[in-house]
Parts: structure tokens; C-alpha cells; sequence
């Protein structure tokens, strides 16, 4: 598979106001996640990205941990979360990005996992904790023979040079991160995160950015989505799914509430 089929790229080949939203395998319950990707496809999310539990989810804020460690307790792993992306896919067309830590994917086998992602039909990875220069030399024509997108992570204070670097080595979209610090829901955009946005915009890169970390309502949507291709939501449907008593609809009424604009 080249990165021309893969269905990340098609999705995102010249759109605006793409969203992409990020849930933990496993949360709230174990069987949950087939459920919640079909939902959130038939609700018209542009993007899924499905959380690989992880013990120490350092870059995530506390109500991504907290699903973390809820969703390991329910007894996900690796090989339970690939099961069930296989279950989903059978179900969606939309992209799928699986988001985690470098080392459970160690754990199971770099060259295991690639083939288990594809046959499952991974689209893109982002893992945070996966250099660049460490991706390049030693994985990414791996990853490329198994028609798997790698998505890098900026922050405000990544250099210009590593961007461009970036930009060069990527085939899908960089994951704008809004702020350097970890995860988490925020009401607005402070004028720091603006004139970072719009540094971005002026840098023409050739791979679209979507904005993610403080996205939590259709202001900081359509904020995201003015400056980048998108915006990627977490912590916010993280908390909506743990205190939802009607999973299908509450879904229904998020990704709404998040589009209105």
C-alpha cells in the first residue's frame, strides 16, 4: 500500500474544518470501543483516533490518565485493541489513527505490529514519544511498506527547522499542539496561540496542520479550523463519555454541539 491509497490522505486532501476526535480503547467499558468509532463515524467526524492505554501517559492531562488507567484495569492490551479496530473497520470507512507511547508497541514487536495495524486497517500512528531522527533512520520504511501515516507533534516552541523537518518526513497532517503543556479542555485561545497559529499558516508547509490540546467547544473549533485544516478533540469527549448514561446519543449531541457554529 502506498500513502496515496491510504484513507487519512484522501481524507484530507484540500478540506477545511476536519475534526478528529481521540478516545481511549477500553473506556468506559472494555467492549466500548467498536460502539464509540461507529457512532462517531455516523456522526460525521472526519477523524478517528483510538488511545493505546498506556501506564504512564505523561504527555496526556489528568482526564486522559485517568480513562488510561481505567481503560487497562478493564483488561485492554495491545492485541484486544487491534481485534477490535479490525471489528470497526469492518464497519467505517473513515480514517483510523491509533495515538500512544513507544513502548507497548515495542513490547509487541515493531515489525508484529505494523502488520497487525495494516491488516487491521490502521491508517496513521502518532507516538509521541517517538523521535524524529529514531523514526527516520530506523522505522519509517517500515511503517511506509505497510501504507502507515507516522504524525508528528509541534509545539510553539519547536524550531522553524524542525518543523520544515518534519514536513519533509510526513505524508498526512502535523499535529499542531496549542500549547506546551499536557492535554486538556480549555474555553478559549490566548493571543500567544493565535500568532502561533498564524507562524504556521505563513510557513506554506506542504502536509496540512490540524490544532489540537485545549479544543472543548464550536469556539475553539472554528478558532482551529480559521487557522489550521482542523482540530482534534479529547479531553473534552473523553470527559463526556464518562459521565454519559446514553452513549449513541450523547455522542449524537457532542460532535453537534461541537460543529454548530
Amino acid at each position: 500500500m502506498v500513502a496515496t491509497e491510504n484513507r487519512l490522505t484522501k481524507a484530507l486532501a484540500g478540506k477545511r474544518d476536519l475534526l478528529a476526535v481521540y478516545y481511549t480503547a477500553g473506556f468506559p467499558a472494555l467492549n466500548d470501543t467498536v460502539a464509540i468509532g461507529e457512532s462517531l463515524a455516523e456522526n460525521g467526524v472526519d477523524i478517528i483516533e483510538i488511545g493505546i492505554p498506556f501506564s504512564d501517559p505523561v504527555a496526556d492531562g489528568p482526564v486522559i490518565q485517568a480513562s488510561n488507567k481505567v481503560a487497562l484495569d478493564n483488561g485492554m492490551n495491545l492485541r484486544t485493541l487491534l481485534e477490535q479496530v479490525k471489528a470497526l473497520r469492518s464497519k467505517i470507512e473513515t480514517p483510523i489513527v491509533l495515538m500512544g507511547y513507544f513502548n507497548p508497541v515495542l513490547q509487541f514487536g515493531v515489525g508484529r505490529f505494523c502488520i497487525a495495524a495494516a491488516d487491521a486497517g490502521v491508517d496513521g500512528l502518532i507516538i509521541p514519544d517517538l523521535p524524529l531522527t529514531e523514526y527516520v533512520e530506523l522505522y519509517k520504511e517500515k511503517f511506509e511498506q505497510h501504507g502507515l501515516i507516522n504524525i508528528s507533534l509541534i509545539s510553539p516552541t519547536t524550531s522553524e527547522e524542525r518543523i520544515r523537518n518534519i514536513d519533509d518526513n510526513s505524508s498526512g497532517f502535523i499535529y499542531a499542539v496549542s500549547a506546551s503543556s499536557t492535554t486538556g479542555a480549555k474555553k478559549e485561545f490566548g493571543d500567544e496561540q493565535i500568532e502561533y497559529f498564524k507562524r504556521l499558516q505563513s510557513m506554506k508547509l506542504k502536509n496540512p496542520f490540524l490544532i489540537g490540546f485545549g479544543i472543548s467547544n464550536a469556539s475553539t473549533f472554528k478558532t482551529a479550523s480559521q487557522h489550521g485544516a482542523g482540530a482534534i478533540i479529547g479531553s473534552a469527549f473523553i470527559a463526556m463519555l464518562q459521565s454519559s448514561t446514553d452513549l449513541k446519543n450523547d455522542i449524537r449531541d457532542f460532535i453537534k454541539s461541537i460543529k454548530t457554529s
